[in-house]
Parts: C-alpha cells; sequence; structure tokens
C-alpha cells in the first residue's frame, strides 16, 4: 500500500470528485490511520481496529466514486458489492462471506501482476527462445517410447501438464535459421507472422456452479483441482508472445508465497464497499420480507466486527478491513439499522445534493470530465468541438432544474442530458466536412429547452 498523507489523498480526490469534502476528508483519515498503525508495537497493532465510515447521501453525489479512487490512490485490494445481492441463511442469495471471498481474489491478481512484473524481463526471454523453437521447429525423433513411457505422459495430459519434450535433433541448417528468426524477432520484423502454440482451454460457464453459490458454497476451488485442457490456437507472433510471456512468468514465480502474500494483504489493507445498505433496512411497520433484511443485517455483522472466512487460498481475519457503506437513506434513515450494525460504522457522513455550481465544475474540472469525454470521441471523427462557458452554465442549469422537478438522480442526469444534447453531432459527425463545432447556449436552449418545459416529456427523455 503507497503511503500519503491525508492532504494527498483528499487532493488526488479533488481531481475525480467535485465537493463532497467531509465525506473525503473522512475517508483520508481512515487510510492514513493504517499507516500510523503500522508504525506501533505489535500488541497495540492487534488492538487498534478500523474506524468503519457510512456514508449517506442522494444518488450520484459520489460515494461509489469516492471509495472507487480511494482503492486506486493507496493500491489496496478492493471489491464493491450490493448489499442487495446478500440473504441471510436459508435464503437463495449470495452468502456475506462471498465479499471476503471476492476481495482475496482481487488481493491474489494484485499479489501476481505484482511478481509477474519482477520476472517479465526472463520471462520474456524465455518466451521468444520458445518462439524460435516453434516458427523453426527441428526434426523429431523417432518414438521409441516403452508402454510405461507412454503411459507417463498419457496421464501427464490428463492433469493438464504438458508432457516433458523430447530431445530435438537440431541440425546445423535449422540452428542457423533459428539464429536468423531469433534476429528478426529482436528486430520486430516477424510480429504478424503466424504461429501455432498451446493454450489452457478457457473455463466455460457453469449452470450448476452459479447454483452453488447462490447456496453459499464455493466451487471455485474444486474447478481448479480439475485437469484443464490444451488446445492449439494459431495467433499472429505479437499476440503469441503475450500468452507465452503469461505462461513462463507462471513457471518462474512462487504461488504459495503470492497467495501467503495476499492474504496478508487483504485483511491489513483490504477495503470493502457496501453499496445501497439503506436497502436491507427495517423500519417499525412490519412488511414482508422484513426478517430477511434484517438477517441479511446480522449475517453481515460478524463479519464487519471481526471473523475468520475460509477461502481457496487459505483463512483470512476480516479484523482489520475498512469496510465502507453507503445508501441514499430515502425511505429509511441509518438509525433503521440494527444497532448492533450502527456501532460498527462509528464514521457518520452526509454527502450533499448536487447544486448547479457543482454541475459546472463536473463538466469542466475532472481529469476524466464528460465534455473532455464527448470531446475526445468527436477528435476521432477529426471533428473540434468546442463548447463556450455560456453553454457550459446552460446546461448545468438544465440538469439542476430537471433533478428538482423529477427524481433527483445527481451528477449521471449530465450524461443523458448530454447524450441528447450532441445527438445529432454524434450521429452525423464521421460524415460531415467541418473540422469544429461549436456549443452555443442559443444551441443548448434550441435542442432541450422544449423538452425542458414539457415535464410529460422530461420524464422520459430527460
Amino acid at each position: 500500500m503507497s503511503i500519503k498523507t491525508p492532504r494527498q489523498i483528499v487532493n488526488e480526490l479533488d481531481q475525480y470528485i467535485i465537493g463532497q469534502d467531509d465525506a473525503k476528508k473522512a475517508v483520508a483519515i481512515a487510510l492514513y490511520n493504517r499507516y500510523r498503525r503500522l508504525q506501533l508495537s505489535q500488541d497495540l497493532q492487534k488492538e487498534i481496529t478500523p474506524k468503519n465510515i457510512l456514508m449517506a447521501g442522494p444518488t450520484g453525489v459520489g460515494k461509489t466514486e469516492i471509495a472507487r479512487r480511494l482503492a486506486d490512490i493507496v493500491s489496496a485490494p478492493f471489491v464493491k458489492v450490493e448489499a442487495t445481492k446478500f440473504t441471510e441463511v436459508g435464503y437463495v442469495g449470495r452468502d456475506v462471506e462471498s465479499m471476503v471471498r471476492d476481495l482475496v481474489e482481487v488481493a491474489v491478481r494484485m499479489a501476481e501482476h505484482e511478481q509477474f512484473e519482477r520476472v517479465k524481463a526472463q520471462a520474456t526471454k524465455n518466451a521468444n527462445n520458445q518462439l524460435v523453437r516453434l516458427l523453426v521447429p527441428a526434426e523429431k525423433p523417432k518414438q521409441n517410447d516403452s508402454q510405461m513411457q507412454q503411459m507417463q505422459q498419457m496421464m501427464q495430459m490428463l492433469m493438464g501438464s504438458q508432457p516433458e519434450q523430447t530431445n530435438e535433433q537440431v541440425s546445423d541448417q535449422v540452428r542457423n535459421q533459428r539464429l536468423d528468426t531469433a534476429e528478426k524477432l529482436r528486430q520486430g520484423l516477424l510480429e504478424n507472422e503466424d504461429v501455432t502454440i498451446e493454450v489452457e482451454q478457457a473455463p466455460k460457464a457453469s449452470p450448476m456452479g452459479d447454483m452453488m453459490g447462490q447456496m453459499g458454497m464455493d466451487m471455485s476451488a474444486l474447478q481448479d483441482m480439475l485437469p484443464k485442457k490444451q488446445v492449439r490456437r494459431t495467433l499472429p507472433v505479437k499476440e503469441a508472445r503475450k500468452v507465452l510471456i503469461q505462461q513462463e512468468s507462471k513457471k518462474l514465480v512462487d504461488y504459495d508465497a503470492i497467495y501467503q502474500n495476499a492474504l496478508k494483504q487483504a485483511g491489513e489493507n483490504g477495503i470493502i464497499f457496501i453499496d445501497e445498505i439503506d436497502k436491507v433496512t427495517s423500519k417499525n411497520q412490519r412488511q414482508s420480507g422484513q426478517v430477511s433484511r434484517e438477517g441479511v443485517q446480522r449475517d453481515i455483522l460478524p463479519i464487519v466486527e471481526g471473523s475468520t472466512v475460509s477461502t481457496k487460498y487459505g483463512p483470512v481475519k476480516t479484523d482489520h478491513i475498512l469496510f465502507i457503506a453507503a445508501g441514499a437513506f430515502v425511505e429509511s434513515k441509518p438509525s433503521d439499522l440494527i444497532p448492533e450494525l450502527q456501532g460498527r460504522f462509528p464514521i457518520r457522513v452526509e454527502l450533499n445534493a448536487l447544486t448547479k455550481t457543482d454541475f459546472e465544475k463536473i463538466l469542466k474540472d475532472p481529469a476524466n470530465s464528460l465534455l473532455k469525454q464527448y470531446i475526445a470521441l468527436m477528435d476521432a471523427d477529426g471533428i473540434k468541438l468546442i463548447f463556450t462557458q455560456e453553454a457550459i452554465s446552460k446546461i448545468a442549469e438544465i440538469a439542476y432544474e430537471v433533478n428538482q422537478g423529477t427524481d433527483n438522480i445527481g451528477a449521471r442526469r449530465l450524461a443523458t442530458i448530454l447524450e441528447k444534447l450532441l445527438e445529432d453531432v454524434l450521429y452525423e459527425g464521421p460524415e460531415m466536412e467541418m473540422g469544429e463545432i461549436t456549443i452555443t447556449q442559443k444551441y443548448v436552449e434550441g435542442k432541450l429547452q422544449d423538452v425542458v418545459k414539457n415535464k410529460d416529456l422530461t420524464k422520459f427523455i430527460l
């Protein structure tokens, strides 16, 4: 996990999220407290648990984006889950422990990628050597294998491993051709040549696996034990090299060390974002399905409190995983959660509804703003798209008015409005001769004013 101060974390979040300073500050402090904890003695580290965060606010104001960007900033294992997908024991649906198993899977991929980067140079060298042998094959010696050797090769193939290569009969001519081919590979002259390689067959989706997953049974460990079938694929050299580098990297790394490191990273630095937590709250009146909602909260409670979850890579403790829960809380409030779960989210942050000024900033300021995305899309057609400041202000004003007049969906309203506004430009763009299009306030009003005034149309179009 990379180390950044709370102020540095907030500054990086500011590049993607407008406003919501209280929420940014809360998550930045929670993350930096992890670094502070690691500076203490082992005995004290065990006693300090993360202060989980509960974010409440309208949809589309940045709750999910804050958590997602947070994980990218600190390079920590991160998984986002929907509280509505989980059910208590005895109901059809995912069990709550699956969120921890998903987190460990992410941690394994991160640890594997890190190790692959360390051995990339050697793996690339091995892959290029293998490409040379595939492009210039040598004569195979006559098979005089005994019955026992043939049986061993068959068993290796059934178990998914490659049978050991027999010694090649490399003549002087083949050796010279390989030297010439290796030189051409280094110069990049054979990138588009086709080569046939053996790869693992992609696993097929199993309906039975989905059913078992809904019943709370993890079938992935059993699938890993089954032999993997090898299939032959013909690819260009540049694509085949990527596959071979992947295969060679797996031979060079220690997967036991990867799994142990991943379990440690998931348990110490993992972040689980539980969205739609308000949808599993129970209110005073008894309704159908309410018992199940309370059951989900009761099942989530031990995970958040701290427990040990079994995964196919080994057990992982959840005591120091940071949990961030979020919900709109339109028809309920945080106090509708069971008291025990409320106590496990001591930091409460309320996110504010977006104003017209916020909409203007969202359109222009973030590194991945919507206007920058549409400008880049039109640039692919050789057209320079320009938005005047007056047009941007008008778009923000319309977005704010529509949110106030209908359901408030936050910043997501901007995507709907821009798509409607630029519909003709996007449709005619590939056939346009002009090199520049300017979107003015008058154009915005002409395209959207009628729709905004007609409330019935607004509900269906914007």
